[in-house]
Order: structure tokens, then C-alpha cells, then sequence
């Protein structure tokens, strides 16, 4: 129940549809009870041509006791049983068709704009958590949540709503003709509900369990699928194919046995219903015998009554299923819930100002920090590392040494555990996260490009900028003279994460919207460790018209980028061993003058080669 009223609240601002649809519904179940009303005189009165003409009476309001007939229903000119009969029915199905679809489309409209809502909160929601939370949640099984356990809420809070309301309509437009024309007789005739009724919620909570379970097996597929088709290239290259295919097929068939557990607990209800409903008839037909016999009621009243509880059961079975469906939504939601209420590692404090602008310098006190999923240990301890605006500080050392987590700190992807890193004399959790990672530039080793054109890429993030400013950025960049040979120039698609570039040329984009971004604060993390000579010597001379007027700290892996640095900072095991130039560390004995020579020995290798 609380997660349905969750679901229902996404509603309130579309109350007054809902609103009117209600009203509609509350119609269509009017004339549904009319219907049933009009078939005790079309066999009393229409088909029995002996009887009196004298006006026909539908049914006695049960508060005040005021009788209605046909004739307030239909024109006063018509006079003819039958012709009155024949116009109340078109009027009434007439009626009842508008009120129907007005009623259908407003709910439906209600529910697509109420999940759509709840998606986009879903999506906001996610965007905001940090690097630890989607360490904790792959790309596929996120992706599967957001479309498809939404898919399963729209289902429900729209059609599946507008047929839980149509259906209710029904059943109470019936009830009252069925108490109505003899109260005894229905409550007879209901006791069956609740023998149906218990079942089918005890058959709902397992609904609910199973679909979860569906939709965790989709969120496999999905993310098999996502994970295959992204790494085609490695697929094919280890020629594991057919592992991949055995893999989605396994998952494939683990949702299908789910879904069919489904199909077999949601079909059981309308069995108990067809069986309960056959018997309640059979006894009817009994007691009907004898009433007519004595003269207590006619065949059209019995029919009448018969056919209202026929048309009746029909709805409670559909509600039953309809039950079900909201069920399955319930189970789907929980996973859209728990991304909802997953509290944001990375968050602004309440009282968090604008970084305004960047003037000194950024300082790293006594930093110690671990990933929260690790338990092996702290990756980084104790660094304290002060970089002067306008300094251009080199990280360097052994591969797993810390270099990318203590960048990564900057611009909050993680918080310090202990220690304090600062900006211009203030701990950077002081500052409103927007404003601060707009004064920070980051160009990555792996550079990430979207599925759009070459200006978008440059201009990503920024809709109104000018084109002249993106043509400036990519010819400082060193990108226009590849961008221009493309089959249209700044508005060609480059394909998902640029596949249809080349790792320089890719890099020259990165570095290009870097330049548009016009940040105080850079961030190079192995920039250029993945290129050839050729390609490495364009992306350095557009780094270095990059880095010209900022506040860089560079992550690298070739030493020989970093010659020219302020200062280079040696990290071994989390923990800094040695500052200072290229010249005062290379003859010093240390960590760097290792790596430099091992390096050395390494290209003087190929060089022999």
C-alpha cells in the first residue's frame, strides 16, 4: 500500500482529470446498470405484445423512495413501449461510448504524464549520484530500472487504471440493479466474492515476488546485451561468440520461466471465479423456478436480474486481473523506489556558497582516502600537496600508486576520509558542487565522446554558444584541419564514443571542449598515454596551448611530457616520496629516477629494435 500511494502522489497535480474522469467512469457504469434495467420491460413489455400499455417502471430510489420510469428518460413524444425502449437503449450506448472515451483518454493522460514525471525524477536522482553508487550499479541493470520497470508502473497507473475505474463503475452501476430488484436474493448470490476474493490477494503477493524476480532477470539480459554489444570488438577478437550467445540465452531462458510463473498465478483467479459463478446460476435458476411459479416475480425481472449478475461477474474477474497487473507494477517499483531513496554520496551541504572565482591555489592537507567498497586498506595516506594558480604540477609513479584517485578529489567525484583539500584557503565541501566543477577543465585518458556531431561534442553542455567560439576552440586545439575533412565538417556524426575518429583525433575534441569550457582549473589524467608519436606530438602542442594561462596538475605516464612542469610529485603506495623538478629528482637516487631510467631503457629497446 505505501508504495502504491507513492506511485498515486506522482498524480496530484493532475487531480482535477482524474477528477473528471472519475465522474465519466461513474457515467459509464450508470449506463451499464440502465442496461441491465432496460431487459426486465423488453420481456415483460416489448416481447409480450397482450400487455397493457401503462408506463413502465425502472427501478424506486432507495433513500426517498421516488420511482423512476422509462418516460423521464425519453422524449415525451413517444409514447410506443417499444420505441421508447429502442430510444433509451441508443441513448444510453451513446452515452455510455462518449463518456467511455473521454474518461479513457483523460486517466490514460493522467498516468503516461505521472510516470513520465516519475522518470524524469528517477533520472534526475540518478545523474547526481556519485562515482561510488554507479561502482555499485552496472550500466544495464540501471538502464533496465529506468525503462523498464517504469514501462510496468505506466502500465498500470494508465489504461490498466482507466480499466480499474471502468470496471468498479460497472460493478457498483450492477450491484445496485441486482439489490434493487431483490436484495435477498444478492446477497446470496455474493456470497461467493469473498471465496474469491482471499485467494486472489494471497495469489497477488506472490504476483508481486515473481515480478520482481522478472524484472531482475530482464535487468541480466539487458546488461549482457548492453556489455556484449559495447565490447563487440574484444568479442570477436577472443571469437567468443558463442560464449556470448550461451550466456544471453541462459538469461533469456531464466526470464521466460519466470513470466510463464506469472502467466500461471495471475490465470488462476478466473477459473475460481467461472467455477463459483456456474454454481451461483444453477441455484438461481431453482429458486427462480418457484418465484415465478407463486407469482412473486416475472421472467423479465428474473431475467433482468440474471443478466446484471452475469454482466457483473465479468468486471470482478477483469478487477481481479487488473489486481494483478498493480501487483506486478508494485514489485517492478520497488527497485525505482530504492534508486529514489538512495541518499547522494556527493551532495551540497545546505549552507554551500558559489565558488566565484579561483585566485591562489589548491592544497591538499594531510588527505587520507579509501573507496568505500574496498576493505583492503586506504589508497592514498597522508598527502599534503599545495599547487599555486598558475603552476603546472606533475603526478607521477607505479601504476596503482594513487595518481587518478588523488585528481579524482578535486572536483568531488569522491570526498577526502580524512584530511582536507582546499581551494583559495577553504575546504572545497564549502562550495556549491556546480560552481565548482565549472572552474575545473578535465581531459582524460579515455575520452569520452557522444553520438552526435563534431560542434555538438565541442559545445557539449553549452547549447548557445556561438560557432565562431567552437571553430576557435577546435583550431587552437589543432582539430579543425581533420574536422574539416569530414564529409560535413562540424555537423558530422562521429558515431557512439567518436568510433569514427581516430584516438588523436578523438583526444583533439576532448581537448577542444576543454578549451571552450575556458576553466581556471585543468586536469590532464594521461592524456596522451594511448597515442602513437605522430599523433602524441599534434594532441602535446594542443595541451600546451591548453594548459597556457591555468592551474594544471597532469597525471603521467611518459615521463618525458613532464619535463617542463613546476613541479613533479612521485607517488608510491598512496603516500607522496618525493617533490620537485625534472632535473632535482632525476640524479637523486629515488622512485622517479628509476622509472626514468627504466623508461630510458625501454625506448633505447624499441630504438634498437
Amino acid at each position: 500500500m505505501r508504495d502504491l500511494l507513492r506511485l498515486l502522489r506522482y498524480a496530484r497535480r493532475y487531480w482535477l482529470y482524474l477528477l473528471a474522469s472519475v465522474v465519466l467512469m461513474a457515467c459509464v457504469g450508470a449506463a451499464h446498470g440502465m442496461i441491465a434495467l432496460l431487459v426486465g420491460p423488453i420481456f415483460d413489455r416489448v416481447l409480450n405484445p397482450a400487455s397493457a400499455d401503462a408506463p413502465v417502471l425502472l427501478f424506486t430510489d432507495p433513500v426517498f423512495g421516488h420511482r423512476v420510469y422509462l418516460e423521464d428518460i425519453v422524449p415525451a413524444s413517444i409514447h410506443n413501449v417499444a420505441s421508447m425502449v429502442a430510444c433509451a437503449i441508443l441513448t444510453i450506448f451513446l452515452v455510455k461510448g462518449l463518456c467511455d472515451y473521454l474518461a479513457n483518454y483523460l486517466v490514460n493522460f493522467v498516468g503516461c504524464s505521472a510516470v513520465t514525471d516519475l522518470r524524469n525524477t528517477v533520472f534526475d536522482k540518478v545523474l547526481k549520484q556519485g562515482a561510488q553508487f554507479f561502482e555499485a550499479h552496472s550500466t544495464g541493470r540501471l538502464m533496465s530500472s529506468i525503462m523498464n520497470d517504469i514501462e510496468k508502473i505506466q502500465v498500470a497507473t494508465s489504461h490498466i487504471l482507466a480499466d480499474l475505474l471502468r470496471q468498479s463503475f460497472v460493478v457498483l452501476g450492477l450491484l445496485f440493479v441486482i439489490l434493487h430488484k431483490d436484495w435477498r436474493l444478492a446477497l446470496v448470490s455474493l456470497t461467493v466474492l469473498p471465496v474469491v476474493i482471499v485467494p486472489t490477494a494471497r495469489i497477488g503477493r506472490r504476483i508481486r515476488r515473481t515480478s520482481r524476480r522478472s524484472q531482475d532477470n530482464a535487468a541480466e539480459l539487458n546488461q549482457i546485451l548492453q556489455e556484449t554489444l559495447s565490447g563487440h570488438q574484444v568479442v570477436k577478437a577472443f571469437g567468443a561468440e558463442a560464449y556470448e550467445s550461451r550466456r544471453f540465452r541462459a538469461a533469456a531462458h531464466r526470464l521466460l520461466k519466470t513470466n510463464l510463473r506469472y502467466v500461471l498465478q495471475q490465470a488462476m483467479s478466473s477459473p475460481l471465479i467461472e467455477l463459483f459463478g456456474a454454481l451461483t446460476i444453477v441455484g438461481l435458476l431453482w429458486y427462480a423456478r418457484n418465484q415465478i411459479k407463486v407469482g412473486s416475480m416475472t421472467a423479465g425481472q428474473f431475467t433482468s436480474f440474471v443478466i446484471a449478475l452475469l454482466m457483473m461477474y465479468e468486471p470482478v474477474k477483469r478487477l481481479t486481473g487488473i489486481h494483478n497487473i498493480f501487483e506486478q507494477a508494485i514489485g517492478a517499483s520497488q527497485k525505482v523506489f530504492e534508486y529514489l531513496e538512495h541518499i547522494e554520496e556527493i551532495r551540497d551541504h545546505p549552507s554551500a556558497a558559489p565558488l566565484e572565482r579561483f585566485e591562489q591555489g589548491i592544497v591538499f592537507e594531510d588527505v587520507s582516502f579509501r573507496y568505500p567498497s574496498v576493505s583492503n586498506g586506504y589508497q592514498l595516506r597522508n598527502v599534503t600537496l599545495s599547487v599555486k594558480a598558475g603552476e603546472v604540477v606533475a603526478l607521477v609513479g607505479p601504476s596503482g600508486a594513487g595518481k587518478t584517485t588523488l585528481v579524482n578529489l578535486v572536483p568531488r567525484f569522491y570526498d577526502v576520509s580524512s584530511g582536507r583539500l582546499c581551494i583559495d584557503g577553504r575546504d572545497i565541501r564549502e562550495f556549491q558542487l556546480a560552481s565548482l566543477r565549472d572552474k575545473i577543465g578535465i581531459v582524460a585518458q579515455d575520452t569520452f565522446l557522444f553520438n552526435d556531431t563534431v560542434a555538438n561534442n565541442i559545445a557539449y553542455g553549452r547549447p548557445d554558444v556561438p560557432p565562431e567560439a567552437i571553430r576557435t576552440a577546435a583550431q587552437t586545439a589543432l582539430a579543425e584541419e581533420f574536422i574539416q575533412q569530414l564529409p560535413e565538417g562540424y555537423q558530422t556524426l562521429i558515431g557512439e564514443r567518436g568510433v569514427k575518429l581516430s584516438g588523436g583525433q578523438r583526444q583533439r575534441l576532448a581537448i577542444a571542449r576543454a578549451l571552450l569550457k575556458n576553466a581556471p582549473i585543468l586536469i590532464l589524467d594521461e592524456a596522451t598515454s594511448h597515442l602513437d608519436t605522430e599523433s602524441e606530438m599534434l594532441v602535446q602542442k594542443a595541451l600546451a596551448n591548453l594548459m597556457a594561462g591555468r592551474t594544471v596538475i597532469v597525471v603521467a605516464h611518459r615521463l618525458s611530457t613532464i619535463r617542463r612542469a613546476h613541479k613533479i610529485v612521485v607517488l608510491e603506495s598512496g603516500r607522496i616520496c618525493e617533490i620537485g623538478t625534472h632535473e632535482e629528482l632525476v640524479n637523486r637516487g629515488g622512485v622517479y629516477q628509476r622509472l626514468h631510467e627504466l623508461q630510458f631503457v625501454e625506448a633505447g629497446a624499441v630504438m634498437d629494435l
